[in-house]
Protein backbone atom coordinates (compact mmCIF):
# COMPACT_ATOMS: atom_id res chain seq x y z
CA UNK A 1 0.00 0.00 0.00
CA UNK A 2 1.47 3.17 -1.32
CA UNK A 3 0.82 6.33 0.98
CA UNK A 4 2.35 10.14 -0.05
CA UNK A 5 2.35 13.00 1.80
CA UNK A 6 3.57 15.77 -0.21
CA UNK A 7 6.13 17.90 1.59
CA UNK A 8 6.60 21.22 0.39
CA UNK A 9 8.39 24.33 1.87
CA UNK A 10 6.92 26.68 4.37
CA UNK A 11 4.16 23.64 4.90
CA UNK A 12 2.92 23.64 8.75
CA UNK A 13 5.07 20.36 9.88
CA UNK A 14 1.95 19.38 12.16
CA UNK A 15 -0.32 18.81 8.74
CA UNK A 16 1.82 16.32 7.69
CA UNK A 17 3.64 14.43 10.78
CA UNK A 18 -0.43 14.20 12.61
CA UNK A 19 -1.17 11.86 9.76
CA UNK A 20 1.94 10.76 9.04
CA UNK A 21 2.28 8.77 12.41
CA UNK A 22 -1.21 7.03 12.20
CA UNK A 23 -0.70 6.22 8.54
CA UNK A 24 2.85 4.72 9.18
CA UNK A 25 1.47 1.80 11.55
CA UNK A 26 -1.24 1.44 9.40
CA UNK A 27 -0.72 -2.87 8.01
CA UNK A 28 1.43 -3.07 4.63
CA UNK A 29 2.04 1.21 4.20
CA UNK A 30 4.79 1.83 3.09
CA UNK A 31 5.28 5.88 3.38
CA UNK A 32 6.66 8.46 1.17
CA UNK A 33 7.40 12.18 1.71
CA UNK A 34 7.43 13.67 -1.62
CA UNK A 35 8.96 17.04 -3.35
CA UNK A 36 10.53 18.01 -6.44
CA UNK A 37 13.63 17.06 -4.94
CA UNK A 38 14.75 15.39 -1.99
CA UNK A 39 16.63 18.39 -0.56
CA UNK A 40 15.85 19.52 2.79
CA UNK A 41 12.96 21.49 3.49
CA UNK A 42 12.21 23.86 5.81
CA UNK A 43 8.58 24.31 7.54
CA UNK A 44 7.46 27.25 8.31
CA UNK A 45 8.13 27.26 12.14
CA UNK A 46 11.36 26.22 11.31
CA UNK A 47 11.49 22.22 11.30
CA UNK A 48 13.58 20.63 8.34
CA UNK A 49 12.43 17.55 6.97
CA UNK A 50 14.01 15.66 3.98
CA UNK A 51 11.45 14.49 1.08
CA UNK A 52 11.56 10.31 0.88
CA UNK A 53 11.53 10.42 -3.20
CA UNK A 54 10.86 13.47 -5.86
CA UNK A 55 7.94 13.78 -8.14
CA UNK A 56 10.15 11.59 -11.40
CA UNK A 57 10.41 8.84 -8.90
CA UNK A 58 7.45 8.44 -7.31
CA UNK A 59 5.52 5.00 -7.25
CA UNK A 60 1.48 5.45 -8.29
CA UNK A 61 0.03 6.48 -4.77
CA UNK A 62 -3.09 4.12 -3.31
CA UNK A 63 -3.20 7.46 -1.06
CA UNK A 64 -2.23 11.22 -1.94
CA UNK A 65 -2.50 13.82 0.72
CA UNK A 66 -1.84 17.18 0.74
CA UNK A 67 -1.10 19.23 3.84
CA UNK A 68 -1.30 23.08 4.74
CA UNK A 69 0.16 26.22 6.12
CA UNK A 70 1.80 29.33 4.09
CA UNK A 71 3.39 27.39 1.92
CA UNK A 72 0.21 26.16 -0.02
CA UNK A 73 0.10 29.76 -1.08
CA UNK A 74 3.26 28.91 -3.95
CA UNK A 75 1.56 25.77 -4.55
CA UNK A 76 -1.52 27.02 -6.06
CA UNK A 77 0.34 28.70 -9.25
CA UNK A 78 2.44 26.10 -9.29
CA UNK A 79 1.44 23.65 -12.44
CA UNK A 80 4.54 21.32 -12.17
CA UNK A 81 2.99 20.66 -7.96
CA UNK A 82 -0.92 20.99 -9.62
CA UNK A 83 0.22 18.82 -12.55
CA UNK A 84 1.36 15.73 -10.14
CA UNK A 85 -1.31 15.50 -8.28
CA UNK A 86 -3.77 15.18 -10.93
CA UNK A 87 -1.71 12.59 -12.17
CA UNK A 88 -1.47 10.20 -9.29
CA UNK A 89 -5.11 11.32 -8.36
CA UNK A 90 -6.08 9.48 -11.70
CA UNK A 91 -5.54 5.98 -10.27
CA UNK A 92 -5.56 6.78 -6.06
CA UNK A 93 -7.61 5.24 -4.25
CA UNK A 94 -8.18 7.67 -1.75
CA UNK A 95 -7.03 11.41 -2.52
CA UNK A 96 -6.60 13.41 0.96
CA UNK A 97 -5.81 16.48 2.86
CA UNK A 98 -5.32 18.52 5.78
CA UNK A 99 -5.36 21.90 6.78
CA UNK A 100 -5.46 24.01 3.70
CA UNK A 101 -4.34 21.25 1.68
CA UNK A 102 -7.81 21.33 0.06
CA UNK A 103 -7.60 24.46 -1.70
CA UNK A 104 -3.99 23.12 -3.38
CA UNK A 105 -6.50 20.06 -4.41
CA UNK A 106 -9.17 22.83 -5.64
CA UNK A 107 -6.63 24.61 -7.56
CA UNK A 108 -5.51 21.43 -9.03
CA UNK A 109 -9.35 21.20 -10.00
CA UNK A 110 -10.16 17.84 -7.70
CA UNK A 111 -12.54 18.91 -5.96
CA UNK A 112 -14.94 20.20 -7.88
CA UNK A 113 -18.56 18.86 -6.84
CA UNK A 114 -17.14 17.36 -3.61
CA UNK A 115 -17.96 18.19 -0.22
CA UNK A 116 -15.07 19.01 1.45
CA UNK A 117 -13.63 21.06 4.97
CA UNK A 118 -10.50 22.92 5.59
CA UNK A 119 -8.94 25.49 7.92
CA UNK A 120 -11.58 28.09 9.47
CA UNK A 121 -10.10 31.00 8.10
CA UNK A 122 -10.09 30.01 4.90
CA UNK A 123 -13.26 27.48 4.60
CA UNK A 124 -14.91 30.06 2.33
CA UNK A 125 -12.58 30.02 -0.39
CA UNK A 126 -13.62 26.01 -0.99
CA UNK A 127 -16.45 27.13 -3.13
CA UNK A 128 -14.84 28.72 -5.39
CA UNK A 129 -13.57 25.27 -7.00
CA UNK A 130 -16.81 24.63 -6.96
CA UNK A 131 -16.24 22.55 -3.85
CA UNK A 132 -18.88 22.37 -1.49
CA UNK A 133 -17.89 23.54 1.95
CA UNK A 134 -18.95 21.82 5.08
CA UNK A 135 -18.15 22.76 8.75
CA UNK A 136 -17.07 19.36 9.70
CA UNK A 137 -13.87 17.84 11.63
CA UNK A 138 -13.23 15.62 9.05
CA UNK A 139 -15.45 14.82 5.63
CA UNK A 140 -15.62 11.83 3.17
CA UNK A 141 -16.93 12.39 -0.17
CA UNK A 142 -16.32 9.06 -2.29
CA UNK A 143 -13.09 8.85 -2.33
CA UNK A 144 -12.31 12.42 -1.32
CA UNK A 145 -11.31 12.92 2.66
CA UNK A 146 -10.63 16.19 3.47
CA UNK A 147 -9.58 17.33 7.09
CA UNK A 148 -10.28 20.96 9.18
CA UNK A 149 -7.01 23.14 10.44
CA UNK A 150 -3.78 21.52 11.34
CA UNK A 151 -4.63 19.23 14.15
CA UNK A 152 -7.55 17.74 12.58
CA UNK A 153 -5.18 15.77 10.57
CA UNK A 154 -4.47 13.08 13.15
CA UNK A 155 -8.86 12.36 13.29
CA UNK A 156 -8.37 12.79 9.56
CA UNK A 157 -5.65 9.80 9.58
CA UNK A 158 -7.66 7.62 12.22
CA UNK A 159 -11.18 7.59 10.26
CA UNK A 160 -8.89 7.04 7.03
CA UNK A 161 -7.18 4.24 8.73
CA UNK A 162 -10.91 2.84 9.73
CA UNK A 163 -12.37 3.26 6.13
CA UNK A 164 -9.31 1.02 4.83
CA UNK A 165 -8.61 -1.15 7.65
CA UNK A 166 -11.15 -1.34 9.89
CA UNK A 167 -12.21 0.19 12.92
CA UNK A 168 -10.75 -2.37 15.17
CA UNK A 169 -7.12 -1.81 13.17
CA UNK A 170 -8.02 2.78 13.88
CA UNK A 171 -8.53 1.92 17.38
CA UNK A 172 -5.49 -0.25 17.58
CA UNK A 173 -3.56 2.80 16.59
CA UNK A 174 -5.28 5.42 18.48
CA UNK A 175 -4.22 3.62 21.73
CA UNK A 176 -1.17 2.74 20.59
CA UNK A 177 -0.46 6.79 20.01
CA UNK A 178 -2.24 7.65 23.02
CA UNK A 179 -4.43 9.96 21.13
CA UNK A 180 -6.56 11.39 23.98
CA UNK A 181 -7.36 14.99 23.73
CA UNK A 182 -7.65 16.64 27.07
CA UNK A 183 -7.12 20.27 26.04
CA UNK A 184 -6.73 22.66 28.81
CA UNK A 185 -8.57 25.44 27.17
CA UNK A 186 -11.84 25.07 24.90
CA UNK A 187 -10.25 27.18 22.38
CA UNK A 188 -10.15 25.72 19.08
CA UNK A 189 -12.64 26.78 17.15
CA UNK A 190 -14.02 30.15 16.16
CA UNK A 191 -17.17 28.70 18.19
CA UNK A 192 -15.55 27.76 21.66
CA UNK A 193 -12.83 30.89 21.62
CA UNK A 194 -12.94 33.59 23.34
CA UNK A 195 -14.47 36.75 20.87
CA UNK A 196 -11.22 38.19 21.91
CA UNK A 197 -8.80 35.48 21.15
CA UNK A 198 -11.02 35.15 17.93
CA UNK A 199 -10.08 38.93 16.72
CA UNK A 200 -6.24 38.73 17.67
CA UNK A 201 -5.94 35.80 15.39
CA UNK A 202 -7.79 36.98 12.81
CA UNK A 203 -5.69 40.50 12.65
CA UNK A 204 -2.57 38.39 12.93
CA UNK A 205 -3.19 35.96 10.13
CA UNK A 206 -4.89 38.55 8.03
CA UNK A 207 -1.86 39.35 5.54
CA UNK A 208 -1.25 36.33 4.88
CA UNK A 209 -4.92 35.32 4.49
CA UNK A 210 -5.02 38.42 1.74
CA UNK A 211 -2.22 36.84 0.07
CA UNK A 212 -4.22 33.17 0.14
CA UNK A 213 -6.96 34.82 -1.30
CA UNK A 214 -5.67 36.22 -4.27
CA UNK A 215 -3.68 33.01 -5.04
CA UNK A 216 -7.73 31.15 -4.79
CA UNK A 217 -8.65 33.59 -6.91
CA UNK A 218 -6.04 32.85 -9.93
CA UNK A 219 -6.60 29.44 -9.59
CA UNK A 220 -10.54 29.58 -9.55
CA UNK A 221 -9.94 31.88 -13.10
CA UNK A 222 -7.58 29.27 -14.59
CA UNK A 223 -9.86 26.32 -13.78
CA UNK A 224 -12.61 28.52 -15.09
CA UNK A 225 -10.59 29.56 -18.38
CA UNK A 226 -9.44 25.80 -18.99
CA UNK A 227 -13.11 24.51 -18.71
CA UNK A 228 -14.41 27.24 -20.77
CA UNK A 229 -11.69 26.20 -23.51
CA UNK A 230 -12.50 22.60 -23.57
Amino acid sequence: MQIGLLLFPNLTQLDLTGPFEVVARMRGAQVHLIWKTTELVTCDRGLTMRPSVDFAHCPPLDVICVPGGPGQIDLMDDEETLSFLRRQAETAQWITSVCTGALVLGAAGLLNGYRATTHWASHDQLAMFGAIPVHERWVIDRNRVTGGGVTAGIDFALKLAALMQGEAAAQAIQLGIEYNPAPPFWAGSPEGADPGVVQAVGEAMAPMLQKRLAASQRAAARLRESATLQ
